[in-house]
């Protein structure tokens, strides 16, 4: 494939102009925002000053921003062939090489950021985060290890966010639900793709096991996390947690047969219920 952009058709298309906002819509803005949210979310719940929660903000954004721009660049034959008129760089409004670039440059604002908000060593947490979304760009993808670079990134993510100098690490059990939740979460997020990713030859691990087992991959995990959130800090569980944990078991139990959207829908709400935990039960650990 040439640098040059093409169209849905597979034609060269006019050069593009510079277009910011179609260059940000190559990068995966919704799970891009979504993470980076929940990073600054945690960030102020655990303590951290203004300043830290601001560039622990900037460092998750712009990890995400070269994830998702290498993404794009990466799987711009495969959104040609696939006519994906929703992605400005498969339709040829923003140019192969433009993407390329701001992937990197996001790639490399993220190691100051990133030592700058938590220190060499919960900074090189946050880094190894990011390397796992590009070797699941790179490489990964379409092995039966897809499910190994969300777990890596979102298990190391408390790290980043809540450690540092003179910083207690989070709990293990917040590392071990937030692992969880992205490996529920990359099941999930391919549940409604699976057909169309199979005859493109993408085969990470859901596409693999089908529709169904996937679905029981997605909300077991899921699941999983809000169990070690309920139950791993010890002490008493409390009403709240039984029903949550209650919730969870239903949905997991009844998601992997349920028809439709169904499936996708239940691992969206356990993935909103794993999130609201974390935020609520913090790191478990005292600043």
């Amino acid at each position: 494939m040439s640098d040059e952009a093409v169209s849905p058709a597979g034609r060269p298309a006019a050069r593009p102009r510079w277009r910011p906002g179609l260059l940000l819509a190559a990068c995966h803005p919704a799970p891009a925002a979504a993470v980076t949210a929940f990073a600054v979310l945690l960030a102020a719940g655990s303590g951290r000053p203004a300043a830290a929660v601001a560039l622990t903000g900037a460092a998750v954004a712009a990890g995400q921003l070269s994830i998702g721009w290498c993404n794009d660049r990466v799987d711009l034959a495969r959104d040609v062939a696939a006519g994906r008129a929703d992605k400005p760089l498969a339709r040829g409004a923003v140019s192969p090489p433009a993407v390329g670039a701001a992937a990197g440059a996001a790639l490399v604002l993220a190691v100051p950021l990133s030592f700058a908000a938590a220190g060499p060593v919960a900074g090189g947490a946050h880094l190894a985060g990011v390397a796992a979304g590009w070797a699941y760009n790179l490489r990964l993808k379409g092995t039966v290890l897809s499910w190994l670079p969300y777990a890596v990134a979102f298990g190391l993510l408390p790290v980043f966010v809540t450690a540092g100098p003179g910083r207690p690490w989070p709990a293990w059990w917040v590392t071990a639900a937030a692992a969880l939740l992205g490996c529920g979460a990359h099941a999930a997020n391919v549940l409604p793709d699976i057909a169309a990713d199979r005859a493109a030859g993408v085969l990470g691990l859901p596409q693999r096991l089908g529709r169904r087992r996937s679905a029981a991959l997605a909300s077991g995990c899921l699941a999983g996390a809000t169990a070690v959130l309920v139950l791993g800090p010890g002490g008493p569980v409390g009403a709240a947690g039984a029903a949550a944990l209650g919730t969870a078991c239903v949905a997991a139990a009844l998601a992997p047969a349920a028809p439709g959207r169904w499936p996708f829908l239940a691992a969206l709400a356990l993935a909103g219920l794993d999130v609201a935990l974390l935020l609520g039960r913090g790191t478990g650990r005292t600043p």
